[in-house]
């Protein structure tokens, strides 16, 4: 292809900048405030509304309801209405989604090992009530 853009990257290999895209548009998707945080939440266990609301100090209900509505739009996560009394609602993570996992835990593992200071104490996150 006469015209095709690389990316050049740290190791000096070029990368069809067309192959990216779908981690420009993966990166984007994710990048809004407070997404990262709900999705680990998530994964914590923390699955009701209210628990997620705990587990994720400063955010509001009204972002936390507006950033669920666009995970569950974009097919991170999965929402289950319980039609019952009292009617309570959860979150779980899509099978996409946690196929992210190892992508997760090493993103977690670089910023432990070149820069601990970006992680709160493991010791000190709250766990799931419900």
């Amino acid at each position: 292809m006469k015209n095709q853009r690389y990316i050049v990257l740290p190791d000096g290999s070029r990368v069809p900048h067309a192959l990216l895209s779908p981690i420009t548009v993966l990166m984007k998707s994710l990048s809004s405030k407070w997404k990262l945080e709900i999705l680990f939440a998530i994964h914590e266990g923390h699955t009701r509304f209210g628990a997620l609301t705990r587990a994720i100090p400063g955010i509001t209900q009204h972002m936390l309801a507006s950033r669920l509505s666009e995970l569950a739009k974009d097919g991170f996560v999965t929402r289950h209405d319980f039609e019952e009394v009292p009617h309570h609602v959860e979150y779980e993570l899509t099978p996409a989604t946690r196929d992210l996992k190892p992508i997760f835990d090493a993103l977690v593992r670089w910023a432990q090992r070149h820069n601990p200071m970006l992680l709160p104490d493991p010791g000190k996150r709250e766990k799931p009530q419900d």
